[in-house]
């Protein structure tokens, strides 16, 4: 925040960008406001005609608040800009958005992918991958003769007991495809398979990522502690600078002057 090192209209045709933030989990509280306010500018950005397709990935959604995600969800996709979001549990969300707008994203979102989870979450999932008609066949039994029926009845396709006790590498999921102004929803339970010999070819492939930033001098010593408190000390007095440009218009403005008293 202390320079116009680049924007943020990280899909701008012109001059495309991969943007990555992380937080600090020793000063979340802190780093969540200034992270919270890059979102929030990025989201007014991105989701714009005319743009290049574009993915905003957020994982452990609930560190961080991003105002009007809802509203990305809704309209981005129209954008071509896809929204990824991941958390532990529902119960984590409706802790830091509130409930209605937890809800709302909840009820927003196409295409959801779970492991195990339980209570209430379990049974929300469960709820959302809907029912259907199951046949069940009973069998009595006496002394003299031997009867069975059979009956059919609505039942969860996925029940929350299943989605408890999905063991790692299960996960269960409905992804929503849209054709012809029709949505089919697919509800499926896959397991993962590594291929062990598969992920070593491509991370054999892995580029290693450039120096984008060096700190250190001519001598080779880092002086990133420097540099960062020098940032600290400008951004601080480019603030004291800007209050005290304001409180002398203030005060030279017949209309607004009354609200300075002097002491």
């Amino acid at each position: 925040m202390t320079g116009d090192d680049f924007s943020l209209d990280i899909n701008n045709p012109e001059e495309p960008k991969i943007l990555v933030v992380g937080n600090n989990p020793d000063r979340q509280n802190i780093y969540s406001c200034a992270l919270g306010l890059y979102n929030s500018r990025i989201v007014k950005l991105i989701n714009k005609k005319h743009q290049l397709k574009s993915s905003v990935i957020i994982d452990e959604l609930p560190t961080v608040y991003l105002r009007g995600l809802d509203n990305l969800i809704a309209t981005a996709r129209s954008n071509k800009v896809a929204v990824c979001l991941g958390f532990q549990d529902f119960s984590q969300l409706r802790r830091d958005y509130g409930d209605k707008e937890s809800k709302v994203i909840e009820n927003t979102v196409g295409n959801i992918f779970s492991g195990q989870v339980v209570s209430e979450t379990a049974k929300t999932l469960s709820e959302r991958f809907g029912k259907v008609l199951q046949k069940r066949q009973s069998m009595t039994i006496n002394r003299n003769d031997k009867s069975t029926s059979i009956s059919t009845q609505m039942d969860s396709l996925i029940p929350p007991s299943k989605i408890s006790g999905l063991t790692q590498g299960m996960f269960v999921g409905a992804v929503c495809d849209s054709f012809d102004e029709r949505i089919e929803q697919k509800i499926f339970h896959a397991e993962i398979v590594v291929d062990n010999e598969k992920v070593k070819r491509e991370t054999a492939n892995y580029k290693k990522l450039p120096q984008i930033i060096d700190f250190r001098d001519e001598d080779g010593n880092d002086r990133m502690q420097e540099e960062v408190q020098a940032n600290y000390n400008r951004v601080k007095q480019e603030v004291l600078q800007i209050v005290t440009d304001e409180m002398e218009r203030i005060k030279n403005d017949p209309e607004l002057c009354h609200l300075i008293k002097e002491r």
